[in-house]
């Protein structure tokens, strides 16, 4: 018979908070039923409101601090925890690094199996605030005018925000502006229950050494009334913007992009710096959306490459080609490959523009393309990964080891990921002989982290 639940909704309780959650919630427990609670840090006493209750677990709100952690900083606005925006803005700098390295060694342990790891110290940002260099912001009508903001967590209300504490500056201020220009031209926003409406989304991109601008707007249909006039006048008033796409998506979904785009204004793409190498970035290219971090980030895989001017790296899932242009000026060659015609053609158009003629990319699956080049004799001393959040594909590892590197540079956006493959990795005589977290999305659970892995012995 099931045993039935002493917590219920609605009740309230004094709690302890004895532990933080992956996603940043202070976990307490009743008869030890675990209790997630936003806005509450370990050491703290508190009492809480029972929101919803699971079987296995329950979500509360905290309605009072009892006693507060010396862990705790002030809070800018409360409407970061609550949309997701910044679920540790509440928690000191120094104390989010030691949770995200603590992130990596639970992973290691628990799912590697490899507590022996040495996990070294998370690598901070200087300056951990208005670092994001791209915008995804859903627009819609609320009270007769266009609203932008953020999504509630785990639903779809949006909450109106106008600084979102960790986007560049200058991005927040361009979303207001171009908000309020559509309003100027009575743009509809999307209504998502009726799939009415024009505006779906603003989506912002600026270079961090450029200062470049693009603007996406996110339309349901494909007519625009006056859509030139308004990139026109964006740009007019955003003397920073030098491209403005119209992209349609006319699915009911929550996928933010469409296939089909138009340029409104100006080039298809924007340019920036990285490592002191140019790239061009188009609306669906992939580019790491910390450029202080991701140079700290990039520099570390080249200093765990420990890279000679005899050795061949292939940079697996190349994107636009930033990891093997980085280093490309230290190796003999560079073999590249990605999915996405469009970034494979960045990658090369990029290869161009950096003058690197050592550089050779293809479009096609990891583990395909690698068994043609083995095929052709390439042999690479270093495999730099950096997959997805999925991590690698059980073919691609089975690829990679038969290519047999002398080292494999894993850069991984989602550790539990990277710690099933190093137990892959390790099954084939691969062992990880160094990890190192980096701290690409301050104020946020997530961790990006560098690992190196070399044949055992």
């Amino acid at each position: 018979m099931k045993e039935k639940l002493s917590v219920k909704k609605n009740e309230r309780y004094t709690l302890d908070i004895i532990d933080l959650s992956y996603e940043g919630m202070g976990v307490a427990k009743i008869d030890g039923y675990p209790l997630f609670i936003e806005n509450a840090l370990p050491g703290e006493r508190v009492e809480v409101l029972v929101v919803k209750v699971g079987n296995k677990f329950g979500y509360g709100k905290v309605e009072k601090w009892l006693t507060e952690s010396p862990d705790r900083q002030p809070l800018k606005d409360n409407r970061l925890l609550r949309t997701g925006i910044a679920p540790l803005a509440h928690l000191n700098y120094e104390q989010q690094l030691l949770f995200k390295q603590k992130q990596v060694e639970n992973v290691m342990s628990k799912i590697a199996k490899m507590p022996e790891v040495d996990i070294l110290p998370t690598i901070p940002m200087e300056n951990p605030v208005g670092y994001r260099n791209k915008a995804q912001i859903p627009v819609r009508r609320m009270d007769g005018r266009l609203a932008t903001g953020f999504y509630k967590k785990n639903s779809h209300e949006l909450v109106e925000i106008e600084d979102y504490y960790i986007q560049d500056p200058a991005i927040d201020e361009a979303i207001k502006r171009v908000r309020d220009i559509l309003q100027r031209f009575q743009v509809r926003g999307y209504n998502e229950a009726k799939n009415e409406g024009q505006i779906r989304h603003i989506i912002i991109r600026r270079g961090h050494y450029s200062h470049e601008m693009m603007v996406v707007l996110v339309t349901r249909k494909e007519k625009f009334f006056k859509g030139k006039e308004i990139a026109s006048i964006i740009h007019e008033e955003l003397p920073e913007v030098v491209s403005v796409i119209q992209n349609i998506n006319e699915e009911k979904t929550n996928v933010i992009l469409g296939d089909k785009e138009k340029v409104l204004y100006g080039r298809s793409y924007i340019e920036d710096q990285l490592l002191g190498k140019t790239y061009r970035i188009s609306s669906k290219s992939f580019y790491q959306v910390n450029t202080e971090q991701t140079e700290k980030l990039y520099q570390t895989a080249i200093e765990f490459a420990a890279l000679q001017k005899e050795d061949t790296v292939i940079d697996a899932y190349s994107g636009i080609g930033t990891i093997g242009l980085s280093l490309a000026d230290k190796v003999k060659e560079v073999y590249g490959m990605e999915l996405v015609p469009e970034a494979i053609e960045d990658a090369q158009f990029n290869a161009l523009t950096n003058k690197i003629e050592n550089a050779h990319y293809e479009v096609g699956k990891a583990e395909t393309v690698m068994k043609k080049w083995q095929d052709k004799g390439v042999k690479p001393s270093v495999i730099v990964v950096d997959p997805p959040r999925k991590g690698l594909d059980a073919r691609f590892i089975a690829s990679a080891i038969d290519m047999a590197p002398a080292k494999l540079v894993y850069i991984s956006c989602n550790p539990a990921t990277f710690a099933r493959d190093a137990k892959l990795f390790a099954e084939s005589g691969y062992e990880v002989k160094k990890v190192q977290p980096v701290d690409l999305f301050p104020q946020t659970h997530h961790v990006e982290l560098v690992a190196l892995l070399a044949p055992k012995g």
